[in-house]
């Protein structure tokens, strides 16, 4: 007998999106694999954000926003009625291009998303404190300053303490738009570790605009232009032997 596909974490299908008369994604379908880092990458204004904010529902808050196509999460209808918005978020973690620690210590900017989430036992707290750290990299730096204010870290260790807050919740797939965008190249590398590491527990989607972070950091590469899904494929084959010209010109410089 012929083993079936898994299937996937997420999917869209024909998916379609404007704000107002404005088209920014037209017609993508395209699967987040169980345990795989997905990078997207493509051009300012190709639609990246927006698919990414597609995933959890932060395009809602647009009041010009609408959409046609279908978004699945482990199979489930992202917009059915039985769908729990805040759960949905809680299950799609993500991480924003510039870090915001709240202005607390480094352990109640942990502990802050789980009481939020309804999560009051103390020695439960100290262990997810101490078990995201470690899955974000930082535990180590900063395990006997947990009291100190969370703005007092670098750049670098800001992004990771806010990935730490977003693993608190154990969310099942982890999207990221431009992480590293403003970080030095050390904390770049360490934020990309931290992703390999992380994806035998999350699917990870990974908005970048830098394609050598894609090639290094991803397993599957999509590539979107003015709101189009060209392609997507295997990251080594996508960029030593791409199946579109306009993949190869934007991997190329030829524009972008």
């Amino acid at each position: 007998m012929t083993e079936q596909p898994a299937k996937p974490m997420m999917e869209t299908r024909g998916l379609t999106v404007r704000f107002g008369n404005a088209v920014a994604l037209k017609n993508i379908s395209l699967e987040v694999r169980r345990n795989e880092r997905l990078a997207i990458i493509g051009p300012a204004r190709s639609g990246k954000t927006t698919f990414l904010r597609c995933l959890n529902r932060l395009n809602d808050f647009d009041h010009d926003y609408s959409r046609s196509g279908d978004i699945l999460l482990d199979g489930t209808d992202i917009h059915g009625p039985e769908m729990d918005v805040v759960a949905l978020r809680r299950r799609i973690g993500m991480v924003y291009a510039v870090p915001v620690p709240l202005p607390w210590s480094i352990r109640e900017n942990i502990t802050y998303a789980m009481r939020m989430a309804g999560i009051r036992n103390r020695r439960v707290h100290a262990e997810k404190v101490e078990s995201s750290l470690k899955l974000a990299g930082l535990w180590d730096e900063v395990k006997d300053r947990l009291d100190s204010h969370a703005q007092d870290l670098s750049g670098g260790q800001q992004q990771r303490l806010c990935l730490a807050r977003v693993l608190a919740l154990e969310p099942e797939v982890l999207i990221l738009d431009e992480p590293c965008s403003g970080l030095d190249p050390i904390s770049t590398a360490r934020i990309e570790d931290v992703l390999e590491e992380l994806k035998a527990r999350q699917s990870i989607v990974l908005v970048t605009n830098n394609t050598m972070q894609a090639s290094r950091a991803s397993d599957r590469t999509a590539f979107f232009l003015m709101g189009e899904l060209v392609e997507v494929g295997e990251t080594k084959q996508l960029f030593t032997a791409p199946r579109e010209e306009r993949t190869n010109d934007y991997l190329t410089g030829r524009f972008g």
